[in-house]
């Protein structure tokens, strides 16, 4: 029987027997207290429905400790769940540092903690050292245009990303959450989206990008997260997440 099935079952036992014995218990210590000079049978019939009752709440005693024990038990385990969750959300607090890339002439906020990595296509690549599909990526690639404006507006690009995205032998589904614009340094056109993908590589993750133009290149911006349904993203890692797509910019001028 499972722990919460035993627990209700003891309770209903309980509930009727407490019901009955209110009005057992009065009875036989009346019996046995104040008729003490009658005959053998009547005290050896008192004495037979006291040891009956005092079986039964030996019964319903042991019952309540097991039911006891099961909610201890219970608890300890929801409770030890708990701190264990609580520890590891400590202990995965990203600090964040500038990094910049004079060369490229691009600057982002990175977590101190991530490692750097050499991928081929990727201009920078940061990942988590626990579960490398938790990643911050920077492609720059030479373009003819000068402004994101002249390829399309921020929902244009947006669907033009996650067509790419779907292309993907490796994607089951793909959706945009949002999408906006802001302005970067010196007036630079940045576009900003986000959108959620359900993966066989990684599962359901979060993604997090930016896009910008200067110098004749395109310069994007790929925050991955894992944001499964089981384990979403915590608010914390979030705005840090969001603290870093709103970092990423032209380097500036010295």
């Amino acid at each position: 029987m499972s722990t919460f099935s035993s627990i209700t079952t003891s309770n209903a036992y309980y509930n009727v027997y407490f019901q009955s014995l209110k009005y057992t218990i009065p009875i036989t210590t009346q019996s046995c207290f104040k008729r003490r000079k009658r005959s053998s049978s009547i005290v050896s019939s008192s004495n037979e429905m006291m040891n009956k009752s005092m079986d039964e709440l030996l019964v319903v005693s042991t019952i309540s400790r097991r039911q006891v024990v099961n909610v201890l038990i219970l608890t300890g385990f929801l409770l030890w769940d708990s701190l264990e969750r609580f520890g590891m959300a400590m202990s995965e607090v990203l600090e964040l540092e500038r990094y910049t890339d004079s060369v490229q002439g691009f600057t982002l906020l990175r977590p101190s903690s991530w490692n750097k990595v050499d991928k081929a296509g990727a201009t920078a690549l940061f990942q988590d050292a626990n579960k490398g599909s938790n990643n911050v990526g920077v492609v720059v690639i030479p373009v003819k245009i000068t402004t994101l404006s002249q390829f399309g507006d921020p929902q244009f690009v947006a669907d033009k990303l996650i067509l790419a995205e779907k292309r993907k032998e490796s994607t089951k589904e793909a959706e945009v959450v949002a999408v906006s614009e802001r302005t970067g340094e010196g007036g630079l056109q940045v576009y900003e989206f986000e959108y959620k993908v359900d993966s066989t590589r990684g599962g359901l993750k979060r993604i997090l990008s930016a896009a910008f133009v200067a110098s004749g290149k395109l310069y994007l911006l790929n925050i991955a997260h894992s944001d499964g349904l089981e384990n979403p993203i915590d608010p914390d890692r979030r705005s840090t997440l969001e603290q870093i797509l709103h970092s990423f910019d032209i380097a500036p001028s010295v």
